[in-house]
């Protein structure tokens, strides 16, 4: 006779992660899927090796709010090198330009937030070559590393605050720390190329830290060595603060997870997707509005559905 043992999946939630320079984001997911025994992570948008800050992580079914994380704003703190260019448009390319002996010092303070003005509001701005963008399948990076002439379009991108918090000169180049609150899809890499190139001095990014994404802060995030033990939220509690949330009665949450529409009930959200919580505090998914009624746009598994499985031996 077969026997089995029933094994529990790890309760679904999302993870804060404050990435380490060094490490990449797959990295992080890596240590994230040993620390709670799952495959089923992921995360809302990377951040480069250089880079430390803020990871959102998703586990197991909370991986589907991740598509609604991904969008948000988000808030960087940066140094921008001004008088030296590289090849990857921060610390980890090689330098290819550097400004004539003087040019940096003679930058005037107000020439430099002239230029930053430039860079704030809706702008057009072509990302760096070596960014994780697709090209005909293949991500600019891997095209660059081949030897590859990459030339991206440019996109729309909101700044909507880029401001300076110290400002630092030596050697012949000029530090300047700044913060920036910027749309999804922004590289603050070629915010700082773009800069440096506007005054005529070259620029690239030497420190790159992400605090914010959406409702979500760095502060309090886990640390890479305490992935186990940290608190994750629950996909109520992480919706709720993405979207507007709100309440459902049980049968609108059987109705809901079966695929019916509430129908007439669109003025009880104020927007065209909420968060839908049941009486027992827990996420039955994400509505929407479609004419009149609310339905669902996507659906967890409910409490039951998430249990243990069975593994026959």
């Amino acid at each position: 006779m077969a026997s089995g043992t029933a094994t529990e999946a790890p309760s679904p939630g999302i993870l804060l992660v404050d990435k380490p320079g060094g490490m990449t984001s797959h990295d992080v997911v890596a240590r994230v899927r040993k620390a709670v025994g799952t495959r089923k992570v992921g995360h809302a948008g990377t951040l480069d090796p250089m880079a430390t800050g803020l990871l959102v992580i998703g586990v197991e079914a909370a991986t589907r709010l991740l598509t609604y994380v991904v969008g948000a704003d988000k808030t960087y703190l940066a140094t921008i090198r001004l008088g030296q260019r590289t090849s990857t448009d921060d610390a980890d390319g090689e330098i290819v330009e550097r400004a004539a002996p003087g040019a940096v010092a003679a930058i005037g303070v107000d020439r430099i937030d002239a230029a930053i003005a430039a860079l704030t509001g809706r702008i057009s701005q072509i990302p760096s070559a070596v960014s994780a963008i697709k090209v005909d399948g293949r991500r600019a990076y891997d095209r660059v590393r081949a030897g590859e002439e990459v030339v991206l379009a440019a996109r729309e991108v909101t700044v909507s605050r880029f401001a300076v918090l110290a400002d630092r000169e030596a050697d012949g180049v000029r530090d300047l720390d700044v913060v920036v609150d910027c749309s999804s899809g922004t590289y603050i890499r070629a915010l700082a190329r773009d800069l440096g190139a506007d005054l005529g001095v070259g620029g690239h990014l030497t420190v790159l830290r992400r605090t914010r994404v959406g409702p979500f802060s760095v502060d309090g995030a886990a640390e890479v060595a305490d992935l186990a033990g940290h608190t994750r939220l629950t996909p109520a509690e992480a919706a709720s603060l993405v979207l507007e949330p709100v309440a459902v009665t049980a049968e609108e949450a059987r109705d809901l997870r079966h695929g019916k529409r509430l129908a007439g009930q669109r003025g009880r959200i104020s927007g065209g997707l909420a968060a839908a919580i049941d009486p027992a505090g827990e996420l039955v998914g994400v509505v929407e509005t479609r004419g009149d009624d609310l339905k669902s746009a996507m659906n967890m598994p409910t409490p039951a559905a998430r249990g243990g499985a069975e593994a026959g031996g």
